[in-house]
């Protein structure tokens, strides 16, 4: 079994370019494992057939892999320590006009949130997000804009009655916030990074790359970033070494670049 999936991580890659020897391989096999059980598919050739020939099971699986758990204004207080500290901070060394990335973007949460904590210091007109996930699914989720209520029950009061529209049980976010995010497909693990960004954004993601694939990351995050800019990752991360790559850190989460 173990060379199959050997064989099954290098077919994924010539199909996909998604890099299967970056993920914790025990998380990730049982993920695969329970998707093909599902389908009622005997062997990794047999799936890597169907994937080539079956779009449905295609998307399927390129989205049960990625994950894709998100929610708006996720760990609060963090977000608070972005309104009082981390803005106005980047406004004084940067000015309004910021750059920034919101990295493996799932369902639009983070970006949506990133707009309406900024607009509370900028006009909407001069916010500008750049969203990227590896899932193409979830970027079609997120030009959507449609989220049940557990996914903005973080959301500010104000900017509930404000930005989102009840649709049946579902909540809309609306099109002067939507107008401010641009969302593209990237792979973290292999396509190139953009530079100059005042700050990246990329939380709850990097927990699933082994510690090779993170390290690697953080400091392509960290050549992307300006001086005087900040990384901010999720409440399940850490960057142990993160003196060695040159950032300094600002509290827990939030990362910054000298």
């Amino acid at each position: 079994m173990a060379a199959d999936y050997e064989y099954f991580k290098k077919e994924i890659f010539k199909l996909t370019s998604i890099d299967l020897n970056s993920y914790k391989e025990k998380q990730m096999k049982r993920r695969i494992d329970n998707l093909i059980t599902k389908n009622k598919i005997t062997g990794y050739d047999n799936y890597v057939s169907s994937l080539k020939t079956d779009k449905a099971l295609f998307d399927e699986f390129i989205n049960y892999i990625t994950i894709n758990v998100s929610e708006f204004y996720r760990n609060p207080d963090q977000w608070a320590y972005m309104d009082k500290t981390v803005i106005p901070k980047l406004i004084e060394r940067f000015g309004t006009r910021l750059k920034i990335w919101s990295a493996a973007c799932s369902t639009g949460d983070e970006p949506y949130s990133l707009v309406m904590a900024l607009s509370r210091h900028i006009p909407l007109n001069q916010i500008k997000i750049t969203a990227t996930d590896l899932d193409k699914t979830v970027i079609a989720k997120a030009k959507v804009g449609l989220y049940d209520a557990k996914s903005i029950s973080g959301v500010p009061d104000d900017f509930k009655k404000k930005y989102f529209t009840q649709v049946g049980p579902s909540y809309k976010i609306s099109d002067e916030i939507k107008k401010c995010v641009t969302f593209s497909e990237h792979n973290l693990l292999k396509d190139r990074y953009d530079t100059g960004y005042d700050m990246i954004v990329c939380r709850n993601v990097l927990i699933y790359f082994t510690d090779e694939a993170k390290d690697e990351v953080f400091r392509k995050f960290f050549a992307s970033i300006k001086s005087g800019g900040f990384l901010f990752i999720g409440s399940t991360e850490q960057i142990v070494n993160y003196k060695d790559m040159g950032y300094v850190r600002e509290n827990s989460f939030y990362y910054g670049k000298p």
